[in-house]
């Protein structure tokens, strides 16, 4: 089995800033690509950022200069930096990976989501 555990949400001002993190764990072989989703109430869950095992990102453009995806390969941990926030950046944000646990076997893994709440 894989988990995947999520930090660092919360409740912050217009233009503050958070850190999410989240580390996976469990029979694990390999990590490819890692990202961070977000749904918000009443839309459909929308990517983020995710970033691959050699580290290229992707963006979506709502957050691209404001937003920062890493991760720690030794750690098998992602973080998304966010800068500059936006009360429409309020949702619920979900960390994924794929994951092959043999040479063999691969599957998409998820976190149980984090709240992230921007006041205006």
């Amino acid at each position: 089995q894989v988990q995947l555990v999520e930090s660092g949400g919360g409740l912050v001002q217009t233009g503050g800033s958070l850190r999410l993190s989240c580390a996976a764990s469990g029979s694990i072989f390999f990590i490819n690509a890692m990202g961070w989703y977000r749904q918000a109430p009443g839309k459909q869950r929308e990517l983020v950022a995710d970033i691959t095992s050699g580290g290229s990102t992707n963006y979506d453009d709502s957050v691209k200069g404001r937003f920062t995806i890493s991760r720690d390969n030794a750690k098998n941990t992602v973080y998304l930096q966010m800068n500059s926030l936006k009360p429409e950046d309020t949702a619920v944000y979900y960390c994924y990976a794929d994951v092959r646990r043999t040479i063999w076997s691969r599957g998409d893994y998820w976190g149980q989501g984090t709240q992230v709440t921007v006041s205006s």
